[in-house]
């Protein structure tokens, strides 16, 4: 199966419509966030999020960790699809899931040593997609995403063989390292920033060799 893939940190229409065109099934639009790359308005989010043809996914990537603020930040964008990029710490996903019954819900898993695997599997009888990424909630400055570091594929493998929905891998994803990702964690879909762009920038020939390795 071919992995589908996830461009994130869109910033504009026109790099909704560059990253679509290349093969993407799945847009990352970034929401407040205590540190990382990619961050636009709501306002924004919500304006390329109308924008896309049915079909494409649009992530809202969100740093908040209630159910309440979660549902009050989506209702700012109106993505078809939520990512919580921290710790769900007050209320429930059944909360989440009854009061967005028609919105995805991704939790994302900052894949560090075993605890991570079981954390993974836990959550995954809850959620519709796990995504694996590389940074770390635990610091004063809360690593949330867009750290461009691979993590340890042996544990990411582990979630996608025990998880019960589908898992994204993401974490320093590029051209040149995707097919050994592919082969060695087998996730449902890729997911990356950094690694399709040149000063911060989509780059179509980055895109275009990307794509052709997942291709491949």
């Amino acid at each position: 199966m071919i992995p589908r893939v996830k461009i994130c940190c869109i910033s504009s229409v026109d790099e909704a419509q560059t990253a679509i065109r290349f093969g993407a099934s799945a847009l990352g639009l970034v929401g407040n966030m205590p540190s990382g790359p990619g961050v636009i308005t709501d306002e924004l989010i919500h304006e390329i999020a109308k924008k896309v043809p049915p079909g494409v996914s649009t992530f809202m990537l969100t740093s908040e960790t209630s159910v309440e603020k979660i549902i009050n930040h989506h209702k700012r964008t109106l993505t078809n699809t939520i990512q919580i990029v921290d710790e769900l710490k007050d209320g429930s996903y059944l909360e989440l899931k009854n009061s967005l019954p028609a919105i995805k819900i991704v939790q994302v898993i900052h894949v560090i040593d075993e605890e991570s695997v079981e954390e993974a599997v836990r959550i995954s009888h809850f959620v519709d997609a796990l995504l694996l990424d590389s940074g770390n909630p635990n610091l004063a400055v809360k690593e949330l995403g867009g750290t461009g570091r691979v993590h340890n594929w042996s544990l990411s493998h582990k979630i996608v063989e025990q998880s019960k929905v589908p898992v994204y891998l993401a974490g320093g994803l590029n051209a040149d390292n995707v097919r050994m990702a592919i082969e060695q964690v087998q996730p449902f879909g890729l997911d990356l920033c950094s690694g399709v762009r040149t000063n911060g920038k989509l780059d179509s020939i980055k895109l275009e060799k990307f794509f052709q390795n997942v291709m491949r």
